[in-house]
């Protein structure tokens, strides 16, 4: 895959991880994870599949024995042991529930357990970024400012959304917060959150109506009403943001290079 495809990538598994992290609550809440989801993360990696009684086991990669091994399931545990002692402790036959030294296993398995839940999903996470080529060149980011230079001139939302994406995963930036949404908007940039304030900027605006990218420089407080209000004129387009179309991508080209340097 290319630089476009492994950053994508890289989007779709965070994406998919945060929205299985979403899902989590405490043991006493009774919330599902959900598990398609989940799959789908999985099945993104190297992992391979195996069925044992009622299981879904999916083997980790690991230089040495005992395998480490991901049950599928509400608790998302990943073990290091043979299949055979997952299978004892995750889905005992009445035979095997008999032996008090199996009831103690299966009462117990705090020796063969490295990981669960939100730990578990953050190793698989880690490891998929892991084996993805996220290098790019000067010949990379031009690339990407010529799909969105045209996404504009075609007036093609889409591809002037996946462009305004890329640069705000490139940069590092995040969704934006809640006071600084707005419908009909995409709006991503760097996010700094303190008690009672969220600083947000810079930040990429994407007006999914009129097919424009703006960009803010500074940095805007949501704790000062007149800087939100300010901030609210460029989303309504009473007035312009600090750059616009052209000039916005120029600056997020010349910045996502000085990064990489």
């Amino acid at each position: 895959m290319g630089f476009r495809e492994n950053w994508l990538k890289k989007i779709e598994i965070n994406t998919l991880a945060q929205s299985v992290l979403q899902t989590m609550g405490p043991p006493e809440s009774g919330r599902r994870i959900d598990l398609n989801d989940m799959r789908r993360l999985i099945e993104m990696g190297p992992y391979e599949l195996h069925r044992e009684r009622d299981l879904e086991l999916y083997f980790m990669n690991t230089p040495d024995p005992p395998p480490h091994i991901l049950v599928l399931d509400n608790e998302l545990k990943i073990y290091r042991t043979t299949v055979a002692d997952v299978a004892l402790r995750k889905s005992p036959t009445v035979k095997e529930m008999i032996s008090i030294r199996n009831a103690v296993k299966i009462l117990n398995d705090k020796d063969v357990v490295i990981c669960r839940k939100a730990d578990t999903v953050e190793r698989i996470r880690r490891e998929l970024i892991d084996n993805l080529d996220l290098s790019y060149g000067p010949d990379d980011i031009q690339a990407l400012v010529n799909d969105a230079m045209a996404a504009i001139k075609n007036n093609y939302t889409d591809g002037l959304a996946e462009a305004a994406m890329l640069f705000a995963e490139l940069l590092g930036y995040q969704a934006a917060p809640k006071p600084f949404r707005a419908n009909h908007y995409r709006i991503w940039g760097m996010v700094k959150e303190q008690p009672g304030d969220i600083k947000f900027g810079p930040a990429i605006l994407l007006d999914l109506m009129h097919n424009e990218l703006k960009m803010i420089r500074g940095v805007t407080s949501s704790a000062d009403k007149a800087a939100m209000a300010a901030y609210q004129n460029i989303i309504k387009g009473a007035v312009p943001g600090d750059l616009d179309g052209k000039a916005a991508l120029a600056a997020l080209q010349q910045t996502v290079l000085n990064k990489s340097e």
